[in-house]
C-alpha cells in the first residue's frame, strides 16, 4: 500500500471557459494524482450541470463531482443523477431530495470518502452542516479514515468554524461557492488540510465568472439583469493535498492556479 495519496480538487467550474481550461490543465498536469475531485454545480453555462459535461470532465480525469446551491438549476439532473453516484449534492438537503451527499471511492489500495455540505449563513436554511458531518463521518469511518469535505458556503467564518470543528476527524476541508481563491491554506493542528475557498475554474475578465455588463447593470443601476458567462481566457484554481494513508491525516496542501493565455 502506498504511504500517501495525492488528491487534486478544483473549485467551481464556470461554463464552457471553465471546462475548457480545466481540461487543458489536466491534460498536462494530472500525473501523480490518485484522486481528482471538482465542483461542477456551475459547469453548464454557469448554472447547474448536464450529463454531457459530466462525461466530458470524466474523460479528462475527474472522478468525483461536488455541488452546491446551483446543483438543481437544470431539470436534466433529475434524469441522470441516479446513474452517477459520484455526482454529489449537499448532504444537508432535506430527506427525500434526489441524489446523495457522500460517496466512497476506491483509490488504489485504499478507499476515500467524499462529503458535500452546504452552508447556512446568508444562504438557504438547510439542516446543520455540522451535525450532518458528524453523522456522515461516523458512517464513512467504518470503511476509511481518509475523508474529503467540500463545504459550499458564503461566510468565511462558517467555513473556518467547520474546519476547526472537523480538525483531526477528516483529512481535508475545502471551501467553495465564492469563486475567489483564498491564501490561507494550511494543515490544522490535528491533521486536517484546510482552505477557506479553493477558487474557481472561471473566465478571468469577469465578476466571479459572469460578463461585466450584466453585473454592472444590476449593481450600479439596480436593474434586473440576466447574468451570462464571460468569454476569453480562464484561470483554473484548486488545491493539491497529500494524505497519509495509514492515519488519514494531511501531510501538505498547496494552492493550484493555472492561467490560459490567448483565446
Amino acid at each position: 500500500m502506498n504511504k500517501s495519496i495525492k488528491i487534486l480538487f478544483f473549485g467551481d467550474i464556470i461554463g464552457k471557459p471553465g471546462r475548457r481550461a480545466l481540461i487543458k490543465y489536466l491534460n498536462s498536469n494530472k500525473d501523480g494524482a490518485d484522486l481528482i475531485i471538482a465542483n461542477a454545480e456551475n459547469a453548464a453555462h454557469g448554472f447547474g450541470v448536464q450529463e454531457q459535461h459530466i462525461i466530458e470532465l470524466q474523460n479528462a480525469g475527474v472522478q468525483v463531482f461536488t455541488g452546491g446551491n446551483h446543483t438543481f438549476d437544470r431539470r436534466e439532473i433529475f434524469e441522470f443523477m441516479d446513474r452517477y453516484p459520484q455526482v454529489l449534492r449537499p448532504a444537508n438537503y432535506p430527506d427525500g431530495t434526489p441524489g446523495k451527499g457522500s460517496y466512497l471511492i476506491q483509490v488504489g489500495d485504499c478507499k476515500v470518502g467524499v462529503i458535500n455540505l452546504h452552508g447556512r449563513v446568508f444562504m438557504e436554511p438547510l439542516g446543520s452542516p455540522f451535525l450532518c458531518a458528524d453523522k456522515l463521518i461516523e458512517d464513512l469511518r467504518r470503511d476509511t479514515n481518509i475523508i474529503f469535505v467540500d463545504f459550499h458556503a458564503e461566510a468565511t467564518a462558517e467555513k473556518q468554524a467547520l474546519g476547526w470543528y472537523l480538525d483531526g476527524r477528516v483529512s481535508v476541508v475545502v471551501g467553495t461557492h465564492t469563486h475567489v481563491q483564498t491564501a490561507d491554506e494550511r494543515v490544522l493542528p490535528q491533521g486536517t488540510a484546510y482552505i477557506t475557498d479553493a477558487g474557481a475554474c472561471s473566465p478571468m475578465l469577469s465578476v466571479i465568472g459572469m460578463e461585466l455588463e450584466g453585473v454592472f447593470r444590476r449593481m450600479v443601476k439596480q436593474l434586473p439583469s440576466r447574468f451570462e458567462v464571460a468569454s476569453g481566457p480562464a484561470a483554473v484554481c484548486g488545491v493539491a493535498v497529500n494524505v497519509d494513508v495509514e492515519t488519514g491525516k494531511a501531510l501538505t496542501i498547496e494552492r493550484i492556479r493555472f492561467e490560459e493565455t490567448g483565446e
